[in-house]
């Protein structure tokens, strides 16, 4: 290991390259990690560390920095960052330390920084039953275009269990309809640019099929915008798809946390509730790791727990 004379914050746009080039991370996960990176050095400019380079980063440090994320709050909400969130910035550290050594600095190893746990409410994921469901498919009117386009992106959404982002990249051209298509498949090339099949029910064909009729301008996007100018690109962006959502939820008199990522939670919800395994919910939604997908075993705790005290003949 070699003492690096170049001040930490100098290093940040090598790091972020090492995660483009060496790490192939995606766009969106570089973009992240960057917002993430910007709390740590910012706290070095506040506490005059900007010339502190990596051999000298201490244990010290890292306590004072999660102090200082501890009281931190949350620019939107005013209310202190949550714990799990307090973890990913103390995650993003520690990547970054991986890549000192990594490119032999000498540095403080990153196993020195652990993560604080969560509070389970926190790990709580939200999600939405059936009738719900229901409400929210049905709330667009689709005697209009923009009616039409938001039922099909509904559809697609609690069909396919995509990502926001996911469901904002997909072109027309990967969605093959014929007058005898009943369902379909597509591949997608998903978060991590790991490719993964994802498939439309029968219902959710059909509204996409319906909504691509109405289509006959010349752009590749599958989901377009149709308010301001024509010319240009007319992708929607997966913040314009939270807003359509967050609107049919209020329309449709549903909770109001709802949104593409609480569709996604409920598909793989009512999957699991009807007795479909956890690995095979990890390939349909995608997660490198089986942990991840692991959130969603409690929600059948409830439902396992009522049917044993049910039916369990020595539970009388």
């Amino acid at each position: 290991m070699k003492k690096d004379s170049r001040p930490i914050v100098e290093h940040t746009n090598d790091f972020l390259e090492y995660l483009d080039i060496e790490k192939g991370l995606s766009n969106k996960t570089q973009e992240t990690y960057q917002r993430f990176l910007k709390k740590f050095v910012s706290w070095l400019k506040i506490n005059n560390l900007e010339t502190l380079v990596p051999h000298e980063l201490s244990e010290d440090h890292i306590r004072k920095y999660r102090v200082f994320l501890s009281q931190s709050f949350n620019k939107n909400t005013k209310e202190p960052i949550k714990r799990s969130t307090q973890n990913y910035y103390l995650i993003t550290l520690r990547n970054f330390l991986n890549y000192f050594t990594n490119r032999d600095i000498l540095c403080l190893p990153s196993t020195k920084i652990k993560l604080p746990k969560s509070k389970f409410d926190e790990r709580m994921i939200k999600f939405l039953p059936v009738d719900q469901i229901k409400k929210l498919l049905n709330a667009p009117k689709t005697s209009t275009l923009t009616g039409l386009r938001d039922r099909a992106i509904l559809e697609t959404l609690f069909s396919t269990g995509l990502r926001v982002a996911e469901l904002a990249n997909l072109n027309k051209e990967q969605i093959k309809i014929t007058p005898e298509t009943k369902d379909l498949e597509i591949v997608i090339i998903g978060k991590g640019n790991r490719p993964r099949p994802v498939y439309f029910s029968k219902r959710a064909t059909k509204w996409v099929g319906k909504y691509l009729e109405t289509r006959k301008d010349k752009e590749k996007a599958l989901f377009i915008n149709y308010k301001g100018p024509k010319s240009g690109p007319r992708r929607l962006s997966p913040r314009s798809v939270e807003d359509i959502v967050k609107k049919y939820a209020i329309l449709a008199g549903i909770p109001t946390f709802t949104s593409p990522h609480t569709i996604r939670h409920s598909f793989a919800t009512d999957l699991l509730m009807k007795g479909v395994d956890l690995r095979t919910i990890q390939e349909f939604l995608g997660h490198k790791n089986i942990s991840t997908t692991q959130i969603y075993a409690h929600v059948t705790s409830k439902k396992l727990k009522d049917t044993h005290r049910k039916f369990h003949s020595l539970n009388e």
